[in-house]
C-alpha cells in the first residue's frame, strides 16, 4: 500500500519528498485533534441518500442572512427527501458566480457566516467545493505573488507566452495566459478559464500544503464530501494536453491518504468534464482516488433520448456502467449550476447529433458555448438552458401537465441509476429559462441560477408548473429511499430491446425492482418482466403486456 511519502517521490523527488512528508504529518495531526468525532458507516452512501445542489443565496428574505433562510427553507420542505446539501461556493469572490475565490477559509459576509454554514449538519449532509485549480486575481495569495513574497512566488504557473501551446486542451475559448504587473517586471500567468482565475501551481510543496489546509478546514465545519472542482486541470506540463496528467491522479491520491487518516467519513468528489473513459479513471483502482464522480455523460445522453424519442444509446452507454469496488459510486446528475456539457458525449453520440441537439437548445431560448480546439477552430462545450425547457418542442405551446410530466420522467432515469443523485435546486422546484438574468449579465449560465425570494417561491409552489414538478419529484425521492435495491453498491441490469423505453433492473441484497420509462410523447406496448407492484401508486400489475402512457414512469417492485 502506498505511503503519503510514496506519493510524494513520484510527484517531488526523493529530496523534496524526505521534506514535505513530515510536514504534512504534522499538519494531520493537528486537525485530528479538532475533527468531530464522527461514526463511519459500512458505506459512504444507500438509497436514502441524495445530494440538492444550491447557491447558498438561492432563497433569500428581507433582513436575514441567505445562508439562514435556505437552511429554514430547505428543512421545511426537502426533510425526509434529500439527505445532502451540496452548498456551491460560499466564500467571498471575484467573478463566476463564486468559482473565483478570494479567500478559501472564510464565509462571503453578504450569505452570512460559518455558523451559519455549520447549521446545516442538523439537517443535512454538506458537500463543500473546493475550487482548488484556481484562486481569483483579487485573493491575498495572488498579492503577495506579484510583490514577490516567498513561498507566495512559486504558487502560480509563471510561462513563457512564446512556448508551443497548441497540444493544451482549452475547455474556454479564452486566452490561455494572462500578462500580469509584478515587482519583478512583467510576467504570464497561466489561467485555463480566465483572467480572474489564476491557476494554481502544484509543483510547488508549500502551495500543496496550503491547500490541504483547506481541505482540512473544510471537515473541521462539517463537509461530508468535497467537490474537487476541475481537478484534471491542476498539473500543467508542456508538449501535453495539461489534463489527467499522473501527477493530477497522484495528487488526489494523496488527499485521499490525508482524509482516509484524518476523517474517514469524508469522501472525494471529482468533476471533470471530460469524455466517460477519462471522466471514470478518477475512481483510480477504486480504493485510492475519489469515491464519487460526476457521471457527466448522462445530462447530454438524456437529453439525446427525450429530443429523439429514442434510448437506444442512452441504454447501450448505461449498460457499460461498472463502479470498480464498493467504496465508489456514480454522482448521477440532469442539471446544475452549469450547463449541459458535450464533451462528454463524443464518442457515444456523432456530431451531427449533438449539432442537432445544440440547435434544438436554441431553438427553445437556450444558448450554446464554444471551446477553442487549439487548430484555430471551435466546437460546442455547453449548452445554456434550463434542463425543463431543454426537453421541450421547439414552437410548440404545451400545457403543464405534459411538460412537468416528460420533465419527471427524464428525472427518473437519472434516480433509477446506480449512484446517488443530484438534483439541482431549480429541478427541484420546477424553475424555467432565466432570460431577464442573461439579459442582465451577458453570461450565457445565468439563465438557471435565477435567485428567488422566500415569499415569492413558497407562492408559487401552491400551483402551476413548481407545484406539478415539485410534489411529483418529491414523490419518486421518497419512494426511491424506501426500496434497498436503489443502494448505490446494489447491481444493475439494463433492458434493452424497446427504443422507446429506458428500463433497468436494480437488485441489492435480494430485493429487486424494474424501473421502465416510456421516453416517447406516445402509448408505448411493454412486455413487463415480471409481475409486481408499482412502487409509485400501489397498483398490482399481472398482465404480461402493459401500455406506457406517454412519458410514464413505472417502478415495478
Amino acid at each position: 500500500m502506498q505511503t503519503i511519502k510514496d506519493i510524494l517521490t513520484s510527484i517531488y523527488g526523493e529530496t523534496r519528498a524526505a521534506d514535505l512528508a513530515p510536514r504534512i504529518e504534522a499538519l494531520m495531526t493537528q486537525f485530528k485533534s479538532e475533527m468531530p468525532s464522527t461514526l463511519v458507516q459500512e458505506s459512504y452512501f444507500d438509497e436514502t441518500d441524495a445530494v440538492l445542489i444550491t447557491y447558498g443565496d438561492m432563497v433569500q428574505q428581507a433582513g436575514e442572512p441567505p445562508l439562514k433562510t435556505l437552511h429554514k427553507f430547505l428543512k421545511k420542505y426537502i426533510d425526509g427527501t434529500v439527505s445532502g446539501v451540496h452548498l456551491l461556493p460560499f466564500y467571498p469572490w471575484s467573478s463566476d458566480d463564486g468559482f473565483s475565490v478570494i479567500d478559501y477559509l472564510q464565509v462571503d459576509p453578504t450569505l452570512g457566516n460559518w455558523n451559519d454554514v455549520e447549521a446545516f449538519k442538523a439537517d443535512f449532509r454538506l458537500m463543500f467545493d473546493a475550487v482548488i485549480n484556481h484562486i481569483s486575481q483579487d485573493s491575498d495569495w495572488f498579492a503577495a505573488f506579484k510583490r514577490g513574497e516567498t513561498p507566495y512566488s512559486d504558487y502560480f504557473v509563471v510561462a513563457d507566452p512564446n512556448a508551443d501551446y497548441s497540444a493544451v486542451f482549452r475547455p474556454r475559448a479564452l486566452p490561455l495566459l494572462t500578462e500580469v504587473d509584478t515587482a519583478n517586471g512583467i510576467k504570464h500567468v497561466w489561467t485555463t478559464f480566465s483572467a480572474d482565475q489564476i491557476d494554481l501551481n502544484y509543483a510547488s510543496p508549500d502551495l500543496l500544503l496550503a491547500v490541504l489546509r483547506v481541505l482540512l478546514t473544510y471537515v473541521k465545519y462539517g463537509a461530508e464530501l468535497i467537490r474537487l472542482d476541475a481537478i484534471g486541470f491542476m498539473w500543467k506540463e508542456l508538449g501535453t494536453r495539461c489534463l489527467h496528467q499522473p501527477e493530477a491522479h497522484a495528487l488526489i491520491q494523496l488527499m485521499r491518504l490525508v482524509l482516509n487518516e484524518v476523517a474517514p467519513q469524508v469522501a472525494l468528489v471529482t468533476e471533470t468534464n471530460v469524455p466517460h473513459a477519462e471522466n471514470i479513471s478518477y475512481f483510480g483502482n477504486g480504493h485510492n482516488e475519489a469515491q464519487m464522480v460526476y457521471n457527466f455523460s448522462l445530462p447530454p445522453l438524456t437529453l439525446h433520448t427525450f429530443h429523439t424519442g429514442d434510448a437506444t444509446v442512452l441504454s447501450r452507454w448505461a449498460s457499460t456502467l461498472e463502479q470498480p469496488s464498493d467504496q465508489t459510486t456514480f454522482f448521477n446528475f440532469c442539471a446544475s449550476h452549469d450547463g449541459v456539457g458535450v464533451t462528454p458525449a463524443r464518442g457515444l453520440l456523432a456530431p451531427e447529433q449533438i449539432d442537432a441537439m445544440a440547435t434544438r437548445v436554441e431553438a427553445l431560448g437556450g444558448f450554446v458555448s464554444y471551446k477553442s480546439n487549439g487548430d484555430g477552430t471551435q466546437s460546442a462545450y455547453e449548452l445554456n438552458i434550463n434542463y425543463m425547457n431543454a426537453l421541450g418542442i421547439p414552437g410548440l405551446d404545451e400545457a403543464d401537465d405534459k411538460v412537468a410530466k416528460r420533465f419527471l420522467c427524464s428525472q427518473a432515469i437519472m434516480l433509477a441509476l446506480r449512484g446517488v443523485p443530484g438534483i439541482y435546486f431549480h429541478s427541484l422546484f420546477g424553475s424555467q429559462n432565466w432570460l431577464d438574468g442573461v439579459a442582465e449579465t451577458g453570461r450565457n449560465r445565468t439563465i438557471n441560477r435565477e435567485k428567488l425570494t422566500a415569499s415569492r417561491l413558497e407562492t408559487e409552489l401552491q400551483s402551476g408548473i413548481r407545484e406539478k414538478v415539485f410534489s411529483g419529484y418529491s414523490a419518486l425521492l421518497k419512494a426511491r429511499r424506501t426500496h434497498r435495491a436503489f443502494h448505490p453498491n446494489g447491481e444493475q441490469e439494463v433492458l434493452q430491446g424497446n427504443a422507446s423505453v429506458f428500463a433497468v433492473k436494480r437488485t441489492y441484497q435480494g430485493q429487486s425492482i424494474y424501473c421502465i420509462h416510456n421516453v416517447t410523447p406516445h402509448p408505448v406496448s411493454y412486455a413487463l418482466p415480471s409481475s409486481g407492484t408499482s412502487l409509485l401508486d400501489e397498483k398490482s400489475l399481472t398482465e404480461p403486456i402493459y401500455t406506457l402512457q406517454p412519458y410514464e414512469i413505472l417502478w415495478l417492485s
